[in-house]
């Protein structure tokens, strides 16, 4: 019996760097909910894009943000991890360095992005509705950081592979599509993520869906029996997964949850 439903959002449920969710899904949701079904969202982005997105469901979902640093529901964190202040403050100033990279950061409140990115301001607000502060330095927030990113337009894996070189066996570092690089403390990851929440549900791998696309998606779906990538994902996330869906702009995920109400 199915208990648990988890899905990534961007590559997933809708396009990168869209908030325009399937309306159907919401409806899902609530139907799944009634049949006693657990839903959480997990993802990337911080918990006010996912809260945003999925506005008429946010009090019956659980949030997975920021890679899995922020587990909680509708505003209210119930595990969250920081990165080491040391190691923070070493990485930026490492990734000073390569002038093509745009940084953010994620806390627990909101997000931050240094002032002089406003095309990156407008779309982090705009398009994925998250709460940005424009800062002077990253460094000189005191918020504890959950999550620093590197984003390029295009190309983001090669472009960050020598930092990623630099701060892989200290930092959890993950590809999320062409244009975020992730970093973490070592211990969070989607998978770990999902595994708190089944064990605070009683809930087991076998009674747990889980869909994804993307390279920081491969834990989680090793955390589910049921799991799903969509036709879009990559080659390495297909090759993990035990079955398929159809593509994100196909509606692969809400077919396979119809099946389930």
């Amino acid at each position: 019996m199915i208990k648990l439903v988890v899905s990534d959002v961007d590559g997933t449920l809708v396009p990168d760097g869209s908030s325009v969710v399937n309306p159907e899904l919401f409806d899902v949701f609530l139907k799944l909910r009634e049949k006693g079904i657990q839903v959480a969202i997990a993802s990337g982005r911080s918990w006010a894009s996912i809260e945003n997105a999925f506005e008429p469901v946010k009090h019956k979902i659980f949030y997975i943000s920021n890679n899995g640093a922020y587990l909680g529901c509708c505003g209210r964190a119930l595990f969250v991890t920081q990165i080491e202040r040391g190691l923070l403050e070493e990485m930026v100033h490492a990734a000073r360095r390569y002038p093509e990279l745009a940084m953010t950061t994620a806390g627990e409140s909101g997000d931050y992005v240094e002032e002089g990115h406003e095309g990156l301001y407008r779309w982090l607000t705009e398009s994925y509705k998250f709460q940005v502060t424009k800062v002077k330095d990253l460094l000189d927030v005191k918020e504890p950081c959950l999550k620093l990113s590197f984003y390029k337009e295009h190309g983001i894996e090669e472009a960050g592979r020598e930092i990623f070189q630099q701060f892989k066996d200290r930092l959890k570092i993950t590809i999320a599509g062409d244009m975020w690089m992730d970093c973490m403390d070592r211990s969070v990851n989607k998978g770990q993520a999902v595994k708190c929440l089944q064990e605070s549900l009683g809930i087991l791998p076998e009674e747990t869906v889980v869909f994804g696309d993307q390279l920081n998606d491969l834990e989680m779906l090793n955390q589910a029996y049921y799991s799903f990538a969509v036709a879009n994902a990559r080659e390495e996330v297909r090759r993990a997964a035990r079955f398929q869906a159809d593509s994100n702009v196909r509606d692969g995920v809400l077919k396979v949850l119809r099946q389930l109400v």
